[in-house]
């Protein structure tokens, strides 16, 4: 009973009760607006199957708590991996969408961890070493794989403050993660014991900590997309923005707006299949962050992919409802606009309008 009076275990135990009120703060931070999408849906799991991690992961619980009872616990932690990885996805992209073999995934992981943990690990079954060599595998894989979606998003991010803090989330998740697995495979049975516990706790609250002061800073506007109905609405740029006192400031930053207008409306610089942020920066002959801030600012988009494409939309709207081109296949208008297949456009079409471009075509043409 004294042991439950050392002071290493009562530092572990106040550090588990900060971290555990952090997870729940951070929980209510991304609930507090906007709790219908994805990204915060995710987020808020994320958040309470770490807290689920933090407690079974509690020394004297790995000791003293029995295998059976244990299994749903390692089962949700080491389901984590997953949930990461659809968070970073849904953080980076606002387009994303979970795919029912993802939720599949996360049950299967959770339902092989719970068996290994319950019945299979230490025992004598031919199967141990594959099921706990693939338990063990799956915080990297899924790490690797967060990673990936992170640097293949991220370039497209425009706004600033929210690629710094997603540069964070999955840098320092995916260390965090390796150093875990790393952690458990050198311990004894698989167990964090004594240093390395008190290791894996301070690590992940400080960076807990740092992701809710991060977020606590950050306007939901920043963090999050508008809602469907206001995007809808932001087709295209506007050409006619509201007239305001003008700084010096000011008048550079519509010059540039102005002269971005012109390369992607009267140059049609959309339709280039090559065309990105840097090249398009490159063009300007501005930075690339500058590129970034103004169509993010002062055009309201928050993706380079979306502001493009909304050029291209109207492009393809507009001959989908002209009489005169009535007989162009969808394909010939949709490379013309700039989209590379016929796929990507309608996706995106549909994403707009709500219709495919066949049935936006027929119901424009009824309407003439």
């Amino acid at each position: 009973m004294s042991a439950f009076f050392d002071p290493l275990v009562l530092l572990d135990a106040g550090l588990r009760g900060t971290l555990l009120a952090l997870l729940l703060l951070l929980s209510a931070i991304l609930a507090r607006d906007r709790s219908q999408l994805l990204v915060v849906r995710a987020g808020i799991a994320l958040c309470l199957g770490l807290a689920v991690q933090v407690l079974s992961a509690t020394p004297w619980i790995e000791a003293m708590v029995s295998r059976l009872w244990q299994a749903p616990l390692v089962a949700i932690s080491v389901a984590n991996a997953i949930l990461f990885w659809v968070f970073v996805q849904a953080l980076f992209d606002d387009d994303y969408l979970l795919r029912p073999w993802q939720v599949l995934a996360w049950f299967a992981v959770a339902a092989l961890s719970a068996l290994n943990c319950a019945v299979i690990a230490g025992s004598d079954s031919i199967i141990a070493p594959l099921t706990m060599g693939v338990q063990r595998a799956i915080p990297l894989i899924f790490a690797i794989l967060a990673a990936l979606a992170a640097a293949r998003n991220w370039r497209t991010d425009l706004v600033e403050q929210r690629r710094r803090l997603r540069a964070f989330i999955v840098i320092a998740g995916s260390i965090y993660t390796v150093l875990l697995l790393i952690a458990r495979l050198s311990s004894p049975q698989g167990r964090l014991i004594g240093g390395t516990a008190m290791a894996d706790v301070l690590v992940l609250l400080l960076i807990i900590a740092i992701v809710t002061f991060r977020m606590l800073k950050l306007g939901h506007l920043d963090l999050f997309p508008l809602p469907v109905a206001t995007l809808q609405k932001q087709v295209m740029p506007s050409t006619n923005p509201v007239p305001v006192v003008a700084t010096g400031a000011k008048l550079v930053e519509d010059k540039l707006v102005t002269a971005l207008q012109k390369l992607m409306q009267g140059e049609h610089l959309y339709r280039s299949e090559d065309l990105t942020l840097a090249s398009l920066a490159n063009k300007m002959q501005i930075p690339e962050y500058r590129l970034r801030k103004l169509i993010n600012q002062q055009l309201g988009y928050r993706n380079f992919n979306a502001y493009i494409n909304a050029f291209r939309l109207d492009e393809a709207r507009a001959a989908l409802s002209d009489p005169a081109q009535r007989d162009l296949p969808v394909l010939s208008i949709a490379l013309t606009s700039g989209f590379q297949s016929i796929g990507p456009f309608n996706r995106a079409f549909k994403a707009a309008t709500g219709l495919t471009p066949t049935e936006y075509r027929k119901q424009n043409m009824a309407d003439s």
